[in-house]
């Protein structure tokens, strides 16, 4: 801890999950490292229980002290954080905008100088600020930053850097007692050293709970019960030693979330208690006063003020803060004290918890709102509106990235409900869970099984379900399930939707219809008007841009979509929005782009736990590197796919890393090993095999077996026909001229990519020619095709394409440059410098380029001040040069 805090003064950033029983000395390693921090900002927050589902709470009482900074951030950042913090108007719903500002917010406070970020009791933080921290923590670099949690065993570390506590050792034990209780007999006090366990609370409290026979050894001093739940009852035999009104004072401090000191006094006049009773409660070191903020000496202290009343006193308590708490600001506040004061349903107290959550809705805490109507359904009297609300709690905990509890909720409402619009939400919660964490084929089937049903109550919600439905087949490569949607979908009523041609064109390419499929699936792509479309409607039609092969419309789509889901915080479509975008950059040729991106993204989609959208991408990974010349990270990419894909079906994740590897092999010039590959795509009848297509053809004629050429063939010469667009016309004349050793052809194709949008693939072409006119002994013609394969490959970065055009070149006699780093500058980069240089290039400020790669300004300007030495630049204006 002590070198976290060294670090930071040093302007290196780092973080700390400290983790342990209570009473284990947590609280006490953060206040060392206050103690130490001298010259060193401090921001110090505290979980409370009672607050654990209002969205942000705990994330305001850490930041309260700076919030007046707030109006140097971007604006999209402040106006994001001023609404999750109840601070402004509500800002669009946007998890990753506020944890961006939250990072954004502490570089500033820190300043050039260093700042300690301490978060204790962390597991009583409510879901939403920990989601921003968490965040936070998995992107500091060189702000200056010591950032450090503290909780208990039950705290997840979410994966960072973990310090577990397991008590001090005997001879500390020994001398800690020795302080807190010298007139022990030796038996009791070997007994408390035994029963303590090195737990430092347990040490210093469980002594005073002895009388003096049980010190003297006379009486047994314990029974056998966790050492936690002793030191909480040395504190409520304190607290029983008090008054009765000052234990009433306590019990409303306990239930209390403000730390108000009016409040708390407010609320305890209803039990007659007043400021006397607060000072007895201070005089027995329970509790600390600072101005007008009262809080408790140890965590476990309030636990045992809460627990010390009964039951009917606790309820009343509630009742009583729900009395004070009557300003607009604390309607949520008021809203979970009515919820915990109401043991019997109660309409009125559950509106008062769904207004709750909508006002969560619009700060984006999804957890909270989740929370908030589970309670709401919980004390809801109708069964029928018990299921809408629970339904509406199982989206916003799916949407909080919280699958299994979504799943649960969901399973929890009524199979008899009859509002077809929560049916739908149920429907689409389980298929989700099924989708991102188990098996796509599964989510299908849930959801056409829920379809049918939709579909007696509402006709067109069963068509826009039925949809997913087929592309959840599409995904899994599952043709018998896409078909068995397809069929449903065409029972249903027309709802002249272009949405519901795609889908039926998808099935018609599963099918092997290609004909009908491109028809079908243009009617959606080229349809004349998409305003109408929503964020899921917008996607497909971006997914559909591929098998269509408009690559740059599907490009331009997606990347709006991608926009809208960072914009509002949809993460559940985030994830294939950024696949559908990149896939479209891979197949316009720009490897390189991607590649980068999917370093930067990939982080961040484990942090949303969509473990299969992070397989799908992996796969990507795999291709872009085998394209790149990057074996290694080709196969490493490849193996982490086969690890995950196979279990839960992920056909075409799986499908895609096989196709980077025989790619790799074939630009290794190994074609026996890439046909090997490359067919198992086609027998997996992956969906994605059109686009692999030419390179089996290749692979085939290449080994010497022609034969295993034609099927490929015939369905990319079918599948081009149909697309009729001149980049798929190109390179279906090149497969033919692969297979019909035609020179003809191969001239034909030249001329047709002319100025094509998928220049790898021209480059391919110009290869693949020029390697037979070396072998057809026309060797200044092979010359000129070999040399621009060569400089395209280069200029993009495939790295094995290009050896090949070497190699071939070297063959006619020609004596090609050697490659050069100079043909990527970027090259001596790391992957995030290559990401920030490229993006101040392009004239972009430090801000604006931290706001799209989730980084702090500062860590942006260190990543510059690192690169420019190894581009050899002095300047920004230089970059442009460059890099772009």
């Amino acid at each position: 801890m002590d070198r976290l805090l060294a670090n930071a003064r040093s302007g290196r950033s780092g973080v700390l999950v400290v983790r342990g029983q209570p009473g284990i000395g947590k609280t006490a390693l953060l206040g060392h490292l206050t103690e130490r921090a001298a010259g060193v900002r401090v921001l110090h927050g505290v979980g409370i229980e009672s607050e654990v589902e209002l969205p942000y709470a705990a994330l305001h009482l850490l930041l309260r002290s700076e919030l007046h900074r707030i109006d140097v951030l971007p604006e999209a950042q402040a106006a994001a954080l001023r609404g999750a913090l109840g601070l402004g108007a509500a800002a669009p719903e946007n998890r990753f905008l506020v944890g961006l500002a939250v990072l954004s917010l502490l570089a500033e406070v820190a300043g050039d100088g260093a700042l300690l970020c301490l978060v204790d009791d962390a597991q009583w933080f409510d879901r939403a600020s920990i989601d921003a921290l968490v965040f936070v923590a998995r992107r500091l670099d060189a702000e200056g930053i010591a950032l450090v949690f503290a909780g208990r065993e039950e705290f997840p570390p979410q994966g960072l850097p973990e310090l577990w506590l397991d008590g001090v050792d005997r001879d500390a034990a020994v001398t800690l007692l020795a302080e807190s209780a010298k007139d022990l007999a030796p038996k009791v006090r070997d007994r408390v050293l035994d029963e303590a366990g090195g737990n430092p609370l347990a040490l210093i409290e469980l002594p005073s709970t002895l009388t003096s026979e049980q010190r003297a050894g006379q009486l047994n001093p314990f029974t056998t019960i966790p050492v936690a739940n002793r030191v909480q009852q040395a504190f409520q035999q304190q607290i029983g030693g008090l008054p009765g009104r000052a234990q009433a004072l306590l019990a409303v401090l306990a239930a209390d979330d403000t730390g108000d000191l009016g409040i708390v006094l407010r609320a305890a006049e209803s039990f007659s208690a007043g400021l006397t009773d607060l000072e007895a409660a201070e005089q027995a070191k329970l509790v600390t006063v600072n101005g007008a903020a009262v809080a408790f000496r140890h965590p476990l202290i309030r636990a045992a003020a809460y627990q010390n009343m009964p039951l009917t006193s606790r309820l009343a308590v509630r009742r009583a803060l729900a009395e004070v708490l009557d300003g607009g600001e604390h309607a949520d506040r008021r809203a979970w004290h009515l919820a915990a004061a109401t043991t019997t349903p109660d309409e009125d107290v559950a509106r008062e918890l769904e207004l709750a959550a909508e006002r969560a809705r619009t700060r984006s805490g999804f957890a909270a709102m989740a929370a908030a109507y589970e309670r709401a359904a919980e004390l809801t009297p109708d069964t029928a509106k018990r299921s809408v609300r629970l339904a509406a709690a199982a989206v916003a905990a799916s949407d909080a990235g919280q699958p299994d509890r979504a799943g649960s909720l969901a399973d929890r409402a009524s199979e008899e409900i009859q509002d077809p619009l929560a049916l739908a939400h149920l429907i689409q919660v389980r298929a989700h869970r099924e989708f991102e964490q188990g098996s796509q084929a599964a989510a299908g089937e849930l959801i056409i099984t829920g379809a049918e049903r939709v579909a007696r109550l509402d006709a067109e919600r069963a068509a826009y379900l039925t949809v997913e439905a087929v592309r959840c087949g599409w995904y899994a490569g599952d043709p018998g399930l896409v078909e068995h949607a397809a069929r449903l979908l065409r029972t249903l009523p027309e709802i002249g939707s272009p949405l519901v041609s795609g889908a039926l064109g998808l099935a018609a390419l599963v099918d092997g219809d290609l004909k009908d499929a491109v028809t079908l699936m243009q009617e959606l792509v080229l349809a004349p008007d998409l305003s109408a479309l929503q964020v899921p409607g917008m996607l497909f039609m971006a997914q559909l841009c591929a098998p269509v092969g408009r690559y740059g419309q599907g490009e331009a789509a997606a990347a709006r979509v991608e926009a809208e889901c960072r914009a509002h915080g949809m993460g559940g479509w985030l994830t294939i929005a950024v696949e559908t975008r990149l896939q479209a950059q891979m197949l316009l040729g720009r490897y390189r782009e991607a590649a980068a991106k999917l370093e930067e993204i990939i982080p961040v989609i484990g942090d949303l736990g969509q473990r299969n959208g992070a397989v799908a991408l992996t796969a990507l990974l795999a291709l872009a590197c085998g394209e790149l010349g990057d074996e290694q990270g080709c196969r490493t990419a490849a193996a982490a796919v086969f690890e995950q894909a196979g279990t839960r079906g992920l056909r075409t994740a799986e499908a895609v890393a096989v196709a980077g590897l025989g790619r790799l092999e074939l630009a290794l010039g190994r074609p026996e090993a890439s046909l090997g590959t490359l067919e198992r795509i086609a027998a997996a009848n992956a969906p994605v095999s059109v686009f692999f297509a030419p390179d089996r053809i290749e692979a085939a004629v290449k080994t010497g077996e022609p034969e295993r050429a034609r099927e490929p063939l015939v369905y990319y010469l079918n599948w081009a026909a149909g697309v009729g667009v001149p980049s798929a016309d190109a390179v279906a004349l090149r497969c033919r001229a692969l297979v019909e050793n035609d020179e003809d052809l191969y001239e034909e194709a030249v001329r047709a990519h002319g100025r094509g949008e998928q220049p790898h693939e021209q480059a391919r072409t110009q290869l693949l020619y020029g390697e037979w006119l070396r072998r057809a002994r026309k060797r200044a013609a092979a010359r000129a095709q070999l040399r621009a394969a060569l400089e395209t490959f280069d200029r993009l970065g495939m790295a094995l394409w290009a050896e090949r055009a070497r190699a071939e070149l070297r063959a006619t006699g020609d004596v090609p440059a050697a490659p050069r780093r100079a043909d990527d500058p970027l090259s001596v980069l790391t992957a995030q410098e290559r990401q920030v240089v490229r993006l101040a290039a392009t004239g972009a400020s430090n801000r604006d380029i931290a706001a799209q790669l989730y980084l702090s300004p500062r860590t942006v300007g260190y990543h510059l001040y690192k690169a420019f030495p190894k581009l050899g630049i002095s300047s920004r204006a230089e970059l442009a040069a460059i890099a772009t």
